[in-house]
């Protein structure tokens, strides 16, 4: 009888050492858990970006207004019979004194 009294306070010890400190601890369950939001919110924008991107793919695939908005706006293009003007601002001009 008198081993079991230690044998029961070791027992003890060593749980509220795994419960406070070690693996599977509260700690380790709550950093856990603020990866998990984390990586939701990040799985959430993905989402969101390749969600537009298959949009902006099948616009591409299946009409020209699309391909012709790029063509404009990136490549700078105009249609057969179209005038285009430049404006050029005075604030982007640099002047001498």
């Amino acid at each position: 009888m008198r081993w079991l009294l230690p044998l029961l306070i070791i027992v003890f010890i060593g749980l509220q050492y795994r419960l406070w400190i070690g693996e599977g601890s509260w700690a380790n369950i709550v950093s856990i858990e603020r990866t998990l939001v984390e990586q939701k919110i990040t799985t959430h924008t993905l989402e969101q970006r390749n969600a537009e991107l298959a949009r902006e793919v099948y616009s591409l695939k299946n009409g020209y207004e699309a391909i012709e908005e790029r063509a404009r706006t990136e490549l700078g293009m105009i249609k057969e019979d179209e005038t285009f003007y430049l404006l050029i601002s005075d604030k982007n001009t640099s002047r001498k004194p």
